[in-house]
């Protein structure tokens, strides 16, 4: 689940991607925008236990009482406090995905943040941020997550995996493109040479589309991110695991 367009804060046009590609990977379901509610994220998780639940907004934390930090929903705020109520222990949530700002974050009082909560109110693992990250570079890193969780021993594997792909730039974006080795996966399969063959260039690549909005009303075009360098460590190494590796 998540949202590309807010009221009042930044609009994250990488999130539809975000979701499609996850859902191509793993065959899942995504919800965006109008369906991103509190109410929606609950039913959904009742009538069908997935193991792994992905949350790709804007996220907060402040210091203070628990209802001061939020994750942000289409119809409202997700607050620290309200984790509890959301039933993932029941069956246990396998792995939560927060894609958002300051999701790992804590102080005395709130250790670990949405994550670290979320692991006591029953997920197994939570990947989660240490700080504001970038909406393209996020959409990077968690396209070849995705694609590494499939075939990685553990889930920090495949975190480190994906980590280490945008630091060798194998996950990039050019004119406009976002480039990555879960572009094949996604078009036939990890071992697919064919799909390898079918792309343009000399690369994997996933039109990344143009005409989307932004904060200053600029569109996502070939200008926008053709200098985009996704190997420095702001855009790959907020995010960590919280709870089990495994």
């Amino acid at each position: 689940m998540g949202a590309a367009q807010f009221d009042r804060l930044d609009p994250l046009p990488a999130v539809p991607i975000e979701l499609s590609t996850i859902v191509d990977l793993w065959q899942g379901k995504s919800f965006l925008n109008e369906q991103f509610t509190l109410n929606n994220l609950k039913f959904q998780r009742s009538r069908n236990p997935y193991q792994i639940i992905h949350l790709a907004t804007h996220g907060e934390f402040k210091p203070g009482a628990a209802s001061n930090s939020f994750i942000q929903l289409w119809d409202g705020k997700l607050q620290l406090d309200q984790l509890r109520n959301l039933g993932w222990n029941n069956p246990p949530v396998e792995l939560l995905v927060l894609s958002a700002c300051r999701t790992a974050l804590g102080d005395e009082t709130t250790e670990m943040g949405f994550a670290g909560l979320a692991f006591q109110a029953g997920v197994k693992s939570a990947l989660a941020s240490l700080w504001y990250v970038s909406d393209e570079g996020t959409l990077a890193l968690m396209s070849e997550f995705y694609h590494q969780l499939k075939t990685a021993p553990i889930k920090a594997e495949a975190l480190r995996a994906a980590q280490i792909a945008m630091i060798q730039g194998q996950v990039r974006i050019e004119n406009g493109v976002l480039w990555g080795p879960f572009v094949a996966a996604k078009r036939g399969g990890q071992n697919s040479q064919q799909a390898i063959r079918e792309m343009a260039g000399n690369g994997d690549s996933l039109p990344y589309p143009s005409g989307t909005p932004t904060g200053n009303g600029n569109s996502l075009g070939e200008d926008s991110f053709a200098a985009q360098n996704l190997t420095h460590p702001y855009f790959w190494s907020a995010f960590t695991m919280i709870g089990s590796p495994w």
